[in-house]
């Protein structure tokens, strides 16, 4: 081919991007893929995410193009003490006690890698309790963004009706994305996270007063103490600091008994089902057990299935994984990947993170192996497990274990 003339006219210029995708790519998960399309469709087509009015931060209703709710999208710097949470309670709450503000146990601004991460200690576990969840990048006019990026958007907007060839310069026209819990970006630091929306489901607190009012049948109560056991399992790991009996569900499908079901063969009669779903894992994965002000204890300990022993079947799933040392090097090294992507990282942290998260292992594992309750394994000593400096020459790795000795000054609260 012979080269273009050097007064030929330069090649036209692609429409500015709107930078609706941002990287939202799933190879491996071609589902969860489809889902996040058709949100940024929505949202190109102004179906807008919906602000939920209750808890401490900023979380969004994500719909479809016929506004059906198709996940929860919880941006980074909307989190509870992140700069842009729309939420008065905390802002108020750091103005008058600074001292209060915070949870120092926690890594501050990465409750999106803890949603994520929490997601991906359930599926690693074969819990499926959490809805799944990943890093995601969206925009929205109706995120909370700083007033500086609402008017420099309204700027270049005017800019591309007022004068084209001028507005066909800028790289971005809308508002900048923010980024859920899916993939971080590498040019943006505006990271949340994304979880999928599930049906059917309600508090926890409203179906337990209701069983206790009801009892269930036996076969039902215990597919119950099965999904709860899964529960402690996944908070007990992550130490979810953050788990009452209104931010886990409950989904209970029981056949009516009408005139038409009594006609039917006995054979065919369904049994009722029952499901768990453990939302709201925001403030986990802490690089210390509590030992200030506040234990961040368990909820659900006080509940009548937290004193009866773990089940042969909770055993049998997550027993052989935990004690499995390889298991385990494989899970901390999925939660480097996802957690190295926040911009804030800090591998000592991880570490610390890690050390917990591994002596929550090893408590659970004896748990599980002399068949103790729920209620036993909350009262069992905190542990950390650490990695040990290694000779150079070795290529096996050994860890150091301790207990915590300190204790928070409210040890129920």
């Amino acid at each position: 081919d012979a080269p273009p003339a050097r007064d030929s006219p330069p090649p036209p210029r692609e429409p500015p991007s709107r930078d609706t995708h941002h990287g939202n790519e799933f190879p491996e998960d071609p589902e969860f893929r489809d889902i996040v399309r058709r949100a940024e469709r929505a949202i190109e087509e102004g179906i807008f995410p919906e602000r939920i009015y209750q808890g401490s931060s900023g979380s969004y209703f994500v719909k479809d193009s016929q506004g059906k709710i198709i996940g929860v999208f919880k941006p980074k710097n909307e989190e509870p003490y992140g700069q842009l949470n729309p939420k008065w309670t905390k802002w108020l709450q750091n103005l008058c006690c600074p001292c209060c503000f915070g949870r120092d146990c926690l890594v501050l601004n990465q409750g999106y890698l803890s949603e994520a991460g929490a997601s991906l200690v359930d599926q690693s576990l074969e819990l499926n309790i959490v809805p799944k969840t990943k890093v995601v990048y969206l925009a929205s006019e109706t995120f909370n963004y700083s007033a500086i990026d609402r008017v420099k958007s309204r700027g270049k907007k005017l800019a591309l009706e007022k004068v084209p060839k001028v507005g066909q310069r800028f790289h971005r026209i809308g508002l900048p994305p923010k980024v859920g819990a899916l993939r971080a970006s590498p040019s943006r630091n505006l990271v949340g996270s994304f979880q999928l929306f599930v049906e059917g489901y309600k508090d926890a607190d409203f179906w337990l007063r209701r069983f206790e009012a009801e009892p269930l049948p036996e076969n039902t109560n215990r597919q119950l103490q099965f999904q709860f056991e899964r529960l402690v399992v996944l908070d007990y790991i992550i130490r979810n600091t953050d788990r009452g009996n209104d931010n886990w569900l409950i989904k209970y499908d029981c056949p009516t008994d009408t005139r038409a079901n009594r006609d039917v063969d006995w054979v065919m009669v369904k049994e009722p089902v029952i499901k768990l779903a453990a939302i709201d894992n925001g403030l986990a994965f802490p690089l210390k057990h509590p030992d200030s002000w506040r234990a961040y204890p368990f909820y659900w300990a006080w509940l009548p299935q937290a004193k009866l022993p773990f089940s042969q079947e909770i055993k049998d799933l997550v027993l052989p994984k935990i004690s499995n040392p390889k298991f385990v090097k494989d899970l901390e090294e999925d939660l480097y990947e996802l957690f190295k992507r926040d911009p804030g990282f800090d591998r000592g942290q991880f570490h610390k993170q890690v050390a917990v998260l591994r002596g929550q292992i090893l408590n659970l594992s004896q748990a599980l192996k002399y068949r103790k309750t729920p209620l036993e394994l909350v009262q069992m000593p905190p542990v950390l497990v650490e990695t040990a400096r290694a000779p150079q020459r070795s290529n096996s790795e050994s860890y150091t274990q301790s207990f915590q000795s300190r204790r928070p000054f409210f040890t129920w609260w």
